[in-house]
């Protein structure tokens, strides 16, 4: 599939996954014309690549865990990475906790404002 496809099926741009392939966690085969063509299954690795940053994880640690995954299936933990991974999901779970500390505060300070008959243009 040609990277526009690829970046309609996957909801990224051309210019994510050029990156990706630049970086080593994609790659594809060029064409007679120069194209790249990237097998069926980079959809997956671009929605897997895009989740794990999202996560926060760096493109060293995603580049070593995704040869780790099942074809077709759940990406797995590989050696050396489980340490890695233990601190990105405490520093997740922190900033999960910090969040909810302050969509308290905001709540009780709406609650407070329309308790207090506060206008609700400012």
């Amino acid at each position: 599939m040609r990277i526009g496809e690829l970046a309609r099926r996957s909801g990224t741009s051309e210019r994510l996954i050029r990156y990706y392939e630049r970086v080593g966690l994609l790659t594809s085969t060029r064409l007679p014309n120069g194209y790249r063509d990237f097998d069926p299954s980079a959809e997956r690795t671009v929605r897997q690549v895009r989740a794990l940053l999202a996560a926060g994880l760096p493109t060293r640690t995603i580049q070593q865990l995704l040869p780790c995954g099942e074809p077709d299936g759940p990406l797995r933990a590989c050696p050396g990475v489980l340490r890695k991974l233990r601190t990105q999901l405490a520093e997740l779970d922190r900033r999960a906790e910090e969040l909810g500390q302050a969509r308290q505060a905001l709540r009780q300070a709406v609650a407070a404002a329309e308790a207090a008959g506060l206008p609700l243009a400012a």
